[in-house]
């Protein structure tokens, strides 16, 4: 199993709203249809402003490679991308393999591990 984290940056004069109105609608749907192994969209309070970073996991590159092929012929994502690509100023994309102590190691993500976020209590 692997983990893709995208971090996007957006220009300042965008609306961080308006990005998320068009992504949530159009283009979150076509993407946990066609790739699948969505894992979260976060954006930042502190730090850089107008970021962006969701992770979606796959089996193996292959499978990622595949899916991502198929995303990138689907006319909906592809309108979607003609809206919201203006609004990315810069993009950064990591591939990262969990380590054996990682709560998250295989798909479908499930852990009973006391003291994570899949099985925490206060």
């Amino acid at each position: 199993m692997l983990v893709e984290e995208r971090t996007y940056v957006l220009h300042t004069e965008v609306r961080l709203a308006d990005y998320m109105a068009s992504y949530e609608n159009v283009g979150l749907p076509r993407q946990k249809a066609i790739l699948g192994g969505f894992l979260g969209y976060f954006v930042t309070e502190f730090g850089v402003q107008n970021e962006l970073t969701h992770f979606w996991a796959y089996e193996d590159l292959e499978q990622r490679r595949e899916r991502r092929a198929l995303l990138a012929q689907d006319a909906a994502w592809l309108e979607c991308l003609a809206v919201i690509r203006p609004m990315i100023r810069t993009m950064e994309n990591k591939i990262m393999y969990p380590t054996g102590f990682s709560p998250i190691r295989t798909l479908p993500v499930a852990s009973s591990d006391e003291g994570t976020a899949f099985n925490w209590s206060a």
